[in-house]
């Protein structure tokens, strides 16, 4: 870089991350980062038991490591690359973790996996990982800004792309700590864009590739921590640079908009966390669905038609009516409203679809036949509400009786402008916790997650996920 020439925004995005104390997150912050913590902890738990993680688990556990980093809920231990690769997994890949909607990422599931292993393989105090996580997931998230739309619409799956920026941030604003860190940081930014990929030919073939794809991102933004460290390097310019990541993946880029406010407006603040195990874009239609069936008493059997008014940025990969698995189930708004459906006025409030009524589901002729015969139709008004924050949806029913009724959701619960409060999280928490341990090993798991910021290190908190009193 030319002396007294402005840095380019991968060199700030880096100085960001290299100059964050968690003593300068403002109270909000740090409440969003421990319900992040708690979010990240309950997916996991939940992703644990999906064949695929004991799939990436076994191959852990072939390949060997240096034990340095705790793969979660149990006794095994790897390198710290591949213990995020695996906690990854189990957070990832299940499609009910926290997301940034205008970005279109996961943020959590690789930031978290990523400043857990890290911090715990060297030794590092809670208020250091916490820093790194929110470094993390605003360089993830703003970088994602960035280039959206086109990107998307090029093919690229966010998280996988540039989820290894959020990784590589955490990582290295762990693992550097010299005057160079910043330079450093830009550095495993450069590297791990050369490692980037995630393309989403999964939404019309299936496959389970996605169920790694934030695994990959995670894995690989350590790696280039741990490669930065060991001397190699990347661009320091590889976002803005000529035949740079944004060149290379958009169709257009404004790092401006990715820049603006950074340390003083928190995009991470508009990251929801997710009522049910599908597309954020696609839970305004639930909600809108479940009040309607519940307030007017209606089964599936009493409506002739079904129509949803959508926003433009769902139509197309989001609206297939028959999906051909499990995975495709979860990112087809009219299936998921024919889940719903089917449940009729029995979706009491707070119910939750999760991975495992998406088989159930796909099975059954009468949801199938629901989802292919649900409208989806662009709307003015879902247009005009959604946001980089949340999407809405119109849901309209013609009864067999003659009679129309309408549920109009701006933005769904768990979204930025409808938060879940931190005692939902805690309950959230604990009914998933108790699954696994008993109340006092909850209640101590609780108190860890929330006082991180005080904790010397990760040792207890790991103890106790493992299973041990």
């Amino acid at each position: 870089m030319a002396e007294n020439a402005a840095p380019g925004a991968t060199r700030q995005f880096a100085g960001f991350a290299a100059g964050l104390k968690y003593a300068s997150l403002p109270p909000e912050v740090r409440e969003a980062l421990t319900v992040f913590l708690l979010d990240y902890l309950r997916v996991a738990s939940l992703g644990q038991r999906m064949p695929w993680s004991a799939w990436a688990t076994r191959l852990a556990r072939e390949l060997g490591g240096n034990g340095q980093a705790t793969l979660l809920f149990g006794e095994d231990r790897s390198d710290p690359e591949r213990a995020t690769f695996i906690n990854a997994t189990y957070s990832g890949s299940i499609d009910a973790d926290d997301v940034h909607v205008g970005s279109m990422l996961h943020p959590g599931c690789v930031v978290i996996s990523a400043a857990l292993a890290i911090g715990e393989a060297r030794n590092q105090p809670g208020e250091r990982i916490l820093a790194a996580i929110a470094a993390g997931y605003e360089n993830m998230i703003r970088i994602g800004l960035s280039i959206q739309p086109s990107h998307f619409r090029r093919g690229f799956q966010s998280t996988a792309t540039c989820g290894g920026f959020g990784a590589a941030t955490a990582a290295g604003c762990l693992r550097f700590t010299d005057g160079n860190r910043a330079e450093r940081i830009a550095e495993s930014l450069g590297l791990v864009a050369s490692f980037s990929g995630g393309l989403t030919q999964f939404y019309h073939s299936g496959s389970t590739v996605k169920r790694i794809h934030a695994a990959h991102a995670a894995g690989e933004g350590v790696h280039a921590a741990l490669l930065a460290e060991a001397g190699f390097s990347g661009p320091a310019d590889i976002l803005e640079g000529k035949d740079g990541f944004a060149r290379a993946y958009a169709d257009g880029h404004d790092f401006d908009h990715g820049l603006a406010g950074i340390g003083k407006q928190w995009r991470l603040l508009e990251t929801a966390i997710k009522p049910h195990a599908t597309s954020a874009r696609v839970l305004s239609a639930i909600e809108a669905t479940a009040e309607l069936c519940r307030e007017h008493g209606l089964t599936a059997a009493d409506i002739r038609s079904v129509r949803v008014g959508i926003p433009k940025i769902i139509q197309g990969r989001l609206t297939v009516g028959e999906p051909k698995d499990v995975q495709a189930g979860q990112m087809s708004l009219p299936f998921c409203m024919a889940m719903v459906l089917r449940m009729g006025k029995d979706a009491a409030p707070g119910f939750t679809i999760n991975i495992d009524d998406f088989e159930t589901a796909l099975a059954d002729p009468e949801t199938m036949a629901i989802s292919k015969a649900i409208d989806c139709a662009l709307d003015d008004d879902a247009e005009r509400v959604s946001t980089e924050q949340s999407v809405g949806a119109k849901v309209t029913f013609t009864l067999k009786s003659g009679k129309i009724v309408e549920k109009f959701v701006e933005a769904p619960k768990g979204s930025a402008s409808r938060p879940f409060t931190l005692d939902d999280h805690v309950a959230r928490f604990r009914a998933e916790m108790l699954c696994r341990f008993d109340e006092v090993q909850v209640d101590a798991l609780v108190e860890e997650v929330k006082n991180l910021a005080r904790s010397r290190n990760l040792d207890r908190p790991m103890h106790l996920l493992a299973g041990l009193s």
